[in-house]
């Protein structure tokens, strides 16, 4: 079977390994460099399963031009960036549209499955105005850094569609699967809601631990104790439950605004407290900083969780400018940028300067900062993601 995966992201790149290895895949990116390294088994991203898989050999080949593979693949895959616009209130679809319309062009009778995340309701109307019922929506529920481990033992599949076609898709997923997930075949409207309601919860508890420190943190009381004894009840489990300055990455802070869209003609409280929370933590953060009175403050890493070389949306970036807003001089350190600044922010990548800096705050800890534990503020009080 011949598949082709647009869009070598970290979706569209753990689906065109997982099936390469059973399947014909071809891939689709713009960007020659990233297209460039994938074909000569080097990962643009860093995820250890993607590293290691990308070295054996598959049946993969990345090209800029799909226009063939188009016309004879059985199935193509979407997973291309829907960044949330917020002038609009919307996610931005323009690229999922305008991949829908060509490979319509060429092969009107094409199945799409869609794996970007797109607003409840996009598949239904991608259909009408497209005049076809090929389109099917598939959520991911992959984690950033380890999005082939996920693909590859999937906590669940669902496929939006209640067929045979659904059926077929969704056992290409599970034959590729080395675990047994559970599966869901559900209509594509309810697939969507499923992504963004399961990503709103995790905010949801982000926000829920993140406050608790906050409680804990004005009454000078321990938050680890409070969190392990939370914690400790079954029903509730030690997942999502280490602080931190906010919910951050590419899918959470988009996810839940765009959720929150969705509810504009529904009563809701919870919803919209969510995404209200998380800029309430980082403002909090940033008052704790400031009420040390720092000249400069270092700012160690600028990437969401370690193991990752991913800064879209971290939540460290709202904390910078709250800073900078009160004349604060900010420092970065940040070794896997070699330019002098980012997005008009000093890199000194020089540890030894870096550590110069009055006080040094992590997202997340790293035993670097040992020799200096005492100039270091962190929410991080269980030293994992």
């Amino acid at each position: 079977m011949k598949i082709t995966v647009v869009g070598m992201g970290y979706v569209g790149l753990s689906n065109a390994i997982l099936f390469s290895l059973n399947n014909e895949v071809v891939g689709i990116e713009v960007d020659e460099k990233k297209k460039d390294l994938i074909n000569n088994k080097i990962s643009p991203i860093s995820d250890s399963f993607i590293e290691k898989y990308l070295k054996e050999d598959l049946n993969l080949t990345v090209k800029t031009d799909p226009k063939k593979d188009y016309k004879d693949s059985e199935l193509v895959i979407i997973a291309v960036p829907t960044n949330y616009d917020e002038k609009k209130d919307y996610f931005d679809t323009s690229i999922v549209e305008r991949v829908i319309k060509d490979i319509l062009e060429v092969n009107k009778d094409m199945d799409i499955v869609i794996k970007s995340t797109i607003p409840i309701g996009f598949t239904q109307k991608a259909r009408k105005e497209n005049n076809t019922e090929n389109i099917i929506f598939s959520p991911e529920f992959l984690r950033e850094g380890k999005a082939l481990y996920d693909s590859l033992y999937p906590s669940r599949i669902i496929i939006g569609e209640k067929s045979q076609r659904g059926e077929k898709i969704l056992n290409l997923y599970k034959k590729a699967a080395l675990n047994n997930p559970e599966t869901f075949l559900m209509d594509s409207t309810e697939a969507e809601a499923v992504k963004l309601f399961a990503n709103t919860y995790l905010a949801m508890r982000v926000s829920y631990f993140n406050e608790l420190d906050s409680f804990a943190s004005k009454y000078n009381l321990n938050t680890k104790d409070i969190i392990n004894g939370v914690s400790s009840d079954p029903r509730i489990g030690n997942m999502y439950n280490n602080p931190s300055f906010g919910y951050g990455g590419y899918c959470l802070p988009k996810d839940t605004k765009q959720l929150l869209s969705n509810f504009k003609d529904v009563p809701n409280e919870i919803i919209k407290a969510i995404v209200d929370a998380n800029d309430t933590r980082k403002k909090f953060v940033a008052k704790e900083i400031l009420d040390k009175k720092p000249k400069v403050v270092g700012v160690y890493r600028l990437t969401m969780k370690s193991g990752s070389d991913n800064f879209r949306k971290s939540a460290i970036f709202d904390v910078i400018n709250f800073l900078k807003e009160e004349n604060v001089d900010v420092i970065i350190y940040e070794p896997t940028l070699k330019e002098e600044s980012y997005e008009g922010l000093k890199i000194v990548n020089d540890f030894s300067k870096f550590i110069e800096s009055d006080i040094i705050i992590a997202n997340r800890y790293d035993s670097n900062l040992d020799k200096i534990k005492d100039k270091v503020y962190t929410k991080d009080i269980f030293f994992r993601d």
